[in-house]
């Protein structure tokens, strides 16, 4: 298998700064899941206007995130997702970045317990088959920083074919999925590391 092109690393704090605003955010995530979609149809995937989503999807365009793809209409052409998905790096001390770089966290953990809440309220009207396949699982590991670096990037290149960005030979029952690892030291309530 050819390899396949990594997540981008997401460095330029004015950029995290974009990705900090939820529509924002949930365009380039609903795009990089189901591919080349109108501003009318991200509207109503993420339940805003077809005006307002097109503006942010400009916005994103001037950072290289989305690009205009073909087909469609003058008025109505699609937009698709440049990259296969985004790393946003590691913490580091300067402020802003610092600040830049939760913000865009924050984000995604609301928009991952938004998708969360509307998977588990609709749920019982999926087709038995993918409400068997649906995971929400949880783990208490006991595992080095070393261990823990290998493992996330041993189920990242599990992963990583199945990435809607990527994948040409999707069958014609393959539907979008959102899938995320979430994998950190615990912290107990007082704010220090579990041991």
């Amino acid at each position: 298998m050819a390899e396949l092109p990594p997540r981008t690393r997401v460095h330029d704090v004015a950029l995290l700064k974009a990705l900090a605003h939820p529509l924002r955010s949930a365009l380039l995530n609903y795009l990089m899941s189901v591919g080349p979609r109108t501003a009318s149809e991200c509207a109503a995937a993420v339940d805003s206007t077809a005006s307002n989503c097109s503006w942010h999807l400009r916005q994103l365009a001037e950072f290289g995130m989305v690009e205009r793809a073909e087909g469609g209409d003058g008025r109505e052409r699609p937009w698709r997702a440049k990259h296969v998905g985004l790393d946003f790096g590691e913490f580091d001390n300067e402020p802003s970045a610092r600040s830049a770089r939760l913000a865009a966290f924050g984000t995604r953990l609301r928009e991952e317990e938004l998708l969360t809440q509307r998977y588990l309220d609709t749920a019982d009207q999926a087709e038995p088959e993918w409400r068997e396949a649906a995971s929400i699982g949880f783990y208490g590991l006991r595992i080095t920083a070393a261990e823990l670096a290998e493992l996330v990037a041993a189920v990242d290149a599990l992963i990583r074919p199945y990435v809607a960005t990527i994948r040409q030979d999707a069958p014609a029952d393959a539907r979008p999925v959102h899938a995320s690892l979430r994998a950190f030291p615990r912290i107990e309530a007082d704010g220090r590391p579990s041991r």
